[in-house]
């Protein structure tokens, strides 16, 4: 089956969707859209694909799916047969999925201050700032925690879709003013993420050393 990527190179959960398709190995095709300033993701053949006109949209063969991580976690179901990337044990199947609706709700703030600060949609810059800054402290508090488990990664005892899913918000965080010096557990985290075969970055991601 076929999949195609509907992608804007700078949106973060485009970003989820393109990490975990080449983390995964997967080929596939891109469509370019133009959601900034065009918002074409708005437009009527967009809407057909996902009537909530945002992005990113994943055709795989006749099936239609949208929102970042219900893709991902369809990535790993269909597309990981090992199931390395989505457990099937009961602990580490909730702990992935606790943190993907993490991913989407609390920590969606990230993505909406980023918006803000790079393209200006209207919006409380300050509460938003203030909500991402709670959420990726709160990550910062259970990979401390996670520490004294000798435990690297979120969900698992090895890397999930989970941290695919809270990788973009922490690591683009910085276009909106956060400063990762604050967060020492989340930056080794993102260093060990950025070794995983097949990661890739985007304009924003930092080259920790």
């Amino acid at each position: 089956m076929a999949l195609v990527l509907y992608n804007y190179d700078l949106d973060e959960n485009c970003y989820k969707v393109r990490l975990a398709l080449s983390m995964l190995k997967l080929e596939h095709e891109t469509i370019a859209v133009n959601a900034f300033p065009g918002r074409e993701q708005e437009t009527p053949p967009f809407l057909a694909l996902n009537p909530m006109g945002t992005l990113p949209i994943l055709k795989d063969g006749e099936q239609t799916l949208f929102g970042a991580e219900a893709v991902l976690a369809h990535l790993a179901r269909t597309h990981d047969p090992a199931g390395t990337w989505l457990p099937v044990e009961g602990e580490a199947f909730a702990a992935v999925m606790q943190w993907l609706f993490f991913a989407s709700g609390d920590l969606s703030a990230a993505g909406r201050a980023r918006a803000n600060a790079l393209f200006g949609p209207p919006g409380d810059e300050t509460a938003l700032r203030a909500a991402a800054r709670r959420a990726i402290m709160a990550m910062e508090d259970v990979m401390v925690a996670n520490g004294f488990r000798a435990r690297e990664w979120f969900a698992d005892e090895r890397h999930t879709i989970a941290d695919v899913a809270l990788f973009p918000a922490f690591a683009l965080s910085r276009d909106f003013g956060v400063d990762h010096d604050e967060f020492p557990a989340l930056r080794k985290w993102a260093r060990r993420f950025r070794a995983i075969p097949g990661f890739l970055t985007m304009p924003g991601i930092p080259d920790y050393h």
